[in-house]
């Protein structure tokens, strides 16, 4: 049985932080390579680890991981672990020098350096919880193991200072580029924290091109496994600069129950399969109520976004409801309390959006091979 990146995270949620929390739930897991019998890590700590610190840490991954290796007959030649800044800069590196380590800033193809894939989500209309969805899928993405981002390309009204709790901190520039803020477990920009939070941007088309392009070409991102764009509502100038500027893996479009937002996201669907960005799947958001009773409320007329789903040949990613957690955890800017059934009024929504993000990564695995012109391979033992 070879080394893989999934044996090493499985693994790694074995070793506790001194700050609470391990290695992979705290998002401390930057970024993992694994091929055959070696491996390479890169680890993100809070604040300004010393030496040793980062050096005992790097002894238990390194016991840790050939332990479990030991037990479970996974021969490894090779193991690097590296510590990074915020920014993806190298802070120290521990283990054999010859572990595959990523190729620094590379462009994976998707047209930002060190970015693996793109995804947007957009609607037809506002109002449908778009900014909720692509905030939760990144933090779901990221809590399964990914290095993630989220940019916020919702120009004129971005919701991101408030859905990830941002009020109290500034954003930094270094060398010329924007440093995204860390929270959550993944890497987040806006033009929200760049602005007058009480001054409306009265902008035309070019200037708000102008401002998207600013953000995706001067942000830092280093290596992420998955950038997610929250775009505006509509059909106007942003998603047409994004497709035009950057290369997508698909796009997810957000649509409520009822039949005035499935008209509007029909339109959205339209809009990406005219600028050549495949839809990944519809997502159902305010698919019910749930009362703090338990039961369940069809406000919107449920599974109408299914329907449209399946007359226009699309995926269906998922239906979230909505329930008086999910509007207290959004405005207090906690999206991972959405995960907890202890915080998020239940079962019902951790698994929603559990199956969303589960939903979501098939298709984009699938877009991914499809796109690559690979075809699969079936091994048998």
């Amino acid at each position: 049985m070879p080394l893989s990146k999934q044996f090493i995270q499985d693994t790694l949620h074995q070793v506790e932080l001194p700050s609470g929390g391990d290695l992979v739930s705290s998002g401390a897991l930057a970024w993992v390579a694994a091929s055959d019998t070696a491996a390479n890590l890169r680890i993100h700590l809070p604040g300004e680890p010393d030496e040793r610190a980062m050096k005992n840490l790097a002894a238990l991954i390194d016991t840790t991981i050939r332990a479990e290796a030991g037990a479970q007959n996974i021969p490894i030649d090779h193991l690097g672990v590296q510590f990074v800044s915020h920014a993806g800069d190298i802070l120290a590196s521990f283990g054999d020098a010859h572990a595959p380590a990523p190729p620094a800033n590379a462009d994976q193809g998707s047209g930002i350096p060190g970015v693996k894939r793109i995804i947007a989500v957009g609607a037809g209309k506002g109002g449908v919880g778009k900014s909720t969805v692509a905030v939760n899928l990144a933090a779901a993405l990221a809590r399964a193991g990914q290095s993630v981002g989220l940019l916020d390309a919702d120009i004129y009204g971005p919701s991101l200072p408030t859905l990830l709790g941002l009020d109290s901190l500034e954003q930094t520039i270094l060398d010329g580029q924007l440093q995204p803020f860390l929270v959550h477990g993944f890497k987040a920009v806006t033009l929200g924290k760049m602005v007058d939070p009480d001054k409306p941007l009265i902008w035309r088309g070019p200037m708000a091109h102008g401002a998207f392009k600013q953000l995706y070409e001067r942000t830092r991102w280093g290596e992420l496994d998955t950038l997610i764009i929250d775009l505006p509502p509509g059909t106007g100038d942003v998603p047409l600069t994004m497709s035009q500027s950057l290369r997508l893996t698909g796009a997810v479009i957000v649509c409520t129950p009822q039949k005035v937002a499935q008209d509007d996201a029909v339109r959205a669907v339209k809009m990406f399969e005219q600028l050549g960005v495949e839809v990944l799947g519809v997502v159902e958001n305010m698919s019910c109520f749930v009362g703090d009773d338990g039961k369940t409320y069809d406000i919107f007329g449920r599974g109408g976004a299914e329907q449209m789903a399946q007359r226009l040949a699309l995926p269906f990613l998922g239906a979230i409801p909505i329930n008086t957690t999910l509007r207290a955890n959004s405005d207090a800017g906690d999206p991972t309390r959405n995960f907890d059934p202890a915080t998020a009024g239940g079962d019902a929504l951790p698994a929603a959006l559990n199956t969303v993000a589960r939903n979501t990564e098939s298709q984009i695995a699938l877009a991914s091979l499809r796109h690559s012109g690979a075809t699969p391979t079936l091994s048998i033992n």
